[in-house]
């Protein structure tokens, strides 16, 4: 008989034969060590993108970018705006609205199955203190012309690794 089947999508079927990938490793996981954090509420590696925010806009005002490049917010972002938002307070700096939001976006593998989520700026210094390292990410999201911009980058965190969170047993696939 001959060797194991190849296929393009699965790869090598051997029934009866567990391959590395599916071998899971045995033994408790070593976290790396802790990073000496000041203050866990306080912002560190800060990326501000106001520079590429304010070409940009200088591309469409002065006719070098189209509108629907800039004003092309996925409408998954335009929901996540409509329901969960913070109001900025200014106008929108494409169609001059007063709708413009913010909306925050966290990120981590300490996060667990909720890394990804939305939070609400008050949420952040609370989970700051929870978990070593995450991060922030804040979008600003106009809904009435569909702009959208990375405004900046951030990480939050105690700086103490932690084991990511366990998925719930009802939370889906």
């Amino acid at each position: 008989m001959a060797g194991p089947r190849k296929t393009t999508i699965r790869g090598t079927i051997a029934r009866g034969e567990s391959g590395p990938s599916r071998r899971k490793a045995k033994g408790p996981v070593v976290l790396p060590p802790a990073e000496p954090v000041a203050h866990p509420e306080r912002p560190r590696s800060v990326v501000d993108h106001a520079l590429q925010r304010r070409a940009a806009l200088q591309r469409l005002f002065n006719g070098g970018g189209l509108s629907s490049d800039l004003c092309d917010a996925d409408p998954y972002l335009l929901k996540a705006a409509r329901f969960h938002g913070e109001a900025v307070g200014r106008g929108c700096p494409a169609c001059r609205d007063e709708g413009l939001v913010t909306v925050t976006y966290v990120y981590g593998d300490e996060l667990g199955p909720y890394s990804g989520r939305i939070r609400q700026a008050e949420e952040l210094p609370a989970m700051a203190h929870k978990f070593g390292a995450f991060t922030v990410y804040v979008v600003e999201v106009c809904q009435r012309c569909h702009w959208n911009f990375l405004l900046t980058t951030y990480v939050l965190g105690d700086g103490v690794p932690r084991r990511a969170l366990p998925t719930p047993r009802d939370l889906l696939d």
